[in-house]
C-alpha cells in the first residue's frame, strides 16, 4: 500500500491539477497499463474525486470502468459526495458496497453520517445510526463524533446528549462537536460549561460558542466572547466574523458592524459568499442601503441568499421600485429565486402599492419556479391588497389560504381598516386576532382608535376598558 500511496502520479494529482490535466494523466495511465492495479485505481479515484467537486462525475466514470472496485475507492466516493452539493448521492455508492462482496467499515458509516448532516433528513439519519449499532461501529470515536454533529444539525438535543454520554473518554474533536451541537440547538448554558472545561480551545469551538449566542439572541455575550477570543490570541476567520456581524445586526449596532467590517479588511480575511452576504444583511437591516449595495457589487461571487438580502433591504427600507429592478436583474443573471427571495419581492410590491405586479410574482412562484407559497407569502399578499385599500380582497385571500393564518395576517387588515375607515372589517380583524392571541392588547387599542375615528364613542369606551378587565382577571387567577 505504501508503494501506491507514494506513486508519483497520485502525488501530482494531490498537489492540485486542472480538469484537462486530470484527463491527460488518466489517458497516459490507461496507455501504459498502470490502472490495471485495482488498489491504484482506488487511489486515483480518491484523488480525482476529492480534488474538486466538478471532477466527481469523471471520478465515477473511472470507477465504473474498474472490474472490481475496492472498498477504499467506494468509501472515497461516499466521502467526496458527502461534502458536495448532492450529499444524498453518497448512498448510491453505499448500495454498491452492499451489492458486492465487500463489507462496510467504520469509515463507510462515518462518511454516511456526514452525508446525513448535509441532507438534514431525520429519518435517514436514524437509519444510519441503527446501521452503526447493528454492524458494531457504535463505539468508534469517529462515528460517535459524527453522530453528535448529525443530531446537532437535526436539532435533536436529547439524542446529542445520549450519544455524547455513551463516549467513555470524549476526545477534543468529540467535545468540540458537542459544544457546536448544543450551541446550535440553543443550549448555550451547557455548551459554555463544556467550552470552559476544555483544556484547549481551537477556532472551531470559539466560533461555535459565538455563533450559538448570536443564534439565541444573546448578542452582547457573542461580542464579549469575540473580544475574549482576540485577547487569547486565537486566530479569527470568516466564520468568526459571520457570527460577530450577525450579533451586530440583531442589536442594530451599525457602528460596531462597521468596526467589524474594518477588522475584516485590516486582517485581510477572505470575504466568502456567506461572509459577504452577512455584510450586506448588516448594512441593509441597519438602514445603510448605499453601503449594502457597495458591498454587494464588490463581491466576487453572489448566491441567491446574497441577492435576497439586498432585495429584503430595499423592501424593508421602503425602496420598492429598486427592489423590483434588482429582482429583474437577478433573473437576467440566471440566478433562480427561492422562497425567501419572494417574501422580499412581495414586500417590495406592497410598500409601493403595485398590486397587479405583486399578484403576478405570487402566481409565478408555483407556475414558473415550482415554489409552493407558504404562510409568509400569503401574509405579504394580504398586506399588499390591504395597503392598497382592497380590504375585501385581502379578507378573501385569508379565507382561501391552505393553512391557518397567524395574528400578523389579520393585523394587516386591522391597520388598513383604520387607514380606510372600514369599521366592519376592523371589528372582524380584531376579533380574529384575539381568537389567535387572546393577550394581544394591540388589537384592542387599534379597534378603539377605529371607533374613535368613526365617532363611535360608546364602543370605544367599552374597548378601552377591556384590556384592564383581562389584566385584572389574570392577576386574580395568579393569586388563587
Amino acid at each position: 500500500m505504501s508503494r501506491i500511496v507514494k506513486h508519483p502520479v497520485i502525488a501530482l494529482l494531490d498537489s492540485g491539477t486542472t480538469f484537462k490535466e486530470v484527463r491527460q494523466i488518466h489517458a497516459k495511465l490507461l496507455i501504459n497499463g498502470t490502472l490495471n492495479d485495482d488498489h491504484l485505481v482506488g487511489q486515483f479515484v480518491k484523488s480525482v474525486a476529492l480534488s474538486d467537486q466538478k471532477h466527481l462525475h469523471y471520478a465515477n466514470q473511472i470507477l465504473d470502468r474498474s472490474a472490481k472496485p475496492t472498498l477504499f475507492a467506494l468509501n472515497s466516493m461516499i466521502r467526496a459526495h458527502c461534502k458536495s452539493l448532492v450529499p444524498e448521492k453518497s448512498f448510491d455508492f453505499y448500495k454498491k458496497i452492499l451489492r458486492s462482496d465487500l463489507k462496510p467499515d467504520n469509515y463507510t458509516l462515518n462518511f454516511l453520517v456526514q452525508a446525513c448532516s448535509g441532507i438534514g433528513m431525520r429519518e435517514t439519519g436514524l437509519q444510519v445510526h441503527a446501521t452503526t449499532l447493528r454492524r458494531g461501529f457504535d463505539n468508534d470515536p469517529h462515528v460517535q463524533t459524527g453522530l453528535v454533529s448529525l443530531y446537532g444539525e437535526l436539532g435533536c438535543l436529547d439524542s446529542c446528549h445520549k450519544v455524547f454520554d455513551s463516549v467513555p473518554c470524549p476526545d477534543f474533536v468529540c467535545r468540540t462537536a458537542m459544544v457546536t451541537a448544543c450551541a446550535r440547538c440553543g443550549d448555550v448554558g451547557f455548551a459554555r460549561k463544556l467550552f470552559e472545561e476544555m483544556p484547549e480551545k481551537d477556532p472551531v469551538s470559539w466560533n461555535a460558542m459565538i455563533s450559538g449566542y448570536a443564534q439565541v439572541g444573546e448578542s452582547r455575550e457573542a461580542l464579549d466572547l469575540f473580544h475574549l477570543m482576540q485577547l487569547e490570541g486565537v486566530k479569527v476567520n470568516a466564520v468568526s466574523m459571520i457570527s460577530v456581524l450577525s450579533a451586530c445586526t440583531q442589536l442594530g449596532a451599525l457602528d460596531q458592524g462597521r468596526w467589524a467590517h474594518s477588522y475584516i479588511e485590516r486582517n485581510r480575511i477572505k470575504i466568502t459568499v456567506r461572509l459577504g452576504t452577512t455584510l450586506v444583511d448588516l448594512y441593509a437591516k441597519c438602514g445603510d442601503m448605499d453601503k449594502a449595495m457597495e458591498v454587494f457589487w464588490g463581491l466576487e461571487e453572489r448566491n441567491v441568499y446574497t441577492w435576497s438580502s439586498a432585495l429584503n433591504g430595499f423592501a424593508m427600507n421602503g425602496f420598492g421600485e429598486k427592489c423590483l429592478e434588482l429582482f429583474s436583474l437577478m433573473k437576467r443573471e440566471g440566478v433562480a429565486p427561492n422562497a425567501v427571495t419572494f417574501v422580499s419581492v412581495l414586500r417590495g410590491c406592497s410598500v409601493v402599492g403595485l398590486v397587479d405586479e405583486g399578484q403576478r410574482h405570487f402566481d409565478s412562484m408555483r407556475d414558473e419556479f415550482g415554489i409552493e407559497p407558504q404562510l409568509d407569502h400569503y401574509g405579504c399578499l394580504v398586506d399588499l391588497y390591504a395597503r392598497a385599500g382592497r380590504l375585501e380582497d385581502a379578507v378573501s385571500i385569508i379565507h382561501q389560504m391552505p393553512m391557518k393564518p397567524h395574528a400578523a395576517v389579520w393585523s394587516s387588515v386591522l391597520h388598513a381598516s383604520r387607514m380606510y375607515k372600514n369599521l366592519e372589517l376592523g371589528v372582524l380583524a380584531s376579533k380574529k386576532m384575539l381568537e389567535l392571541e387572546t393577550t394581544n392588547h394591540g388589537a384592542y387599542v387599534m379597534l378603539s382608535n377605529i371607533y374613535a375615528d368613526s365617532d363611535n364613542w360608546d364602543n370605544m369606551k367599552k374597548r378601552k376598558r377591556m384590556p384592564c378587565v383581562c389584566i385584572a382577571k389574570r392577576q386574580r387567577l395568579r393569586l388563587v
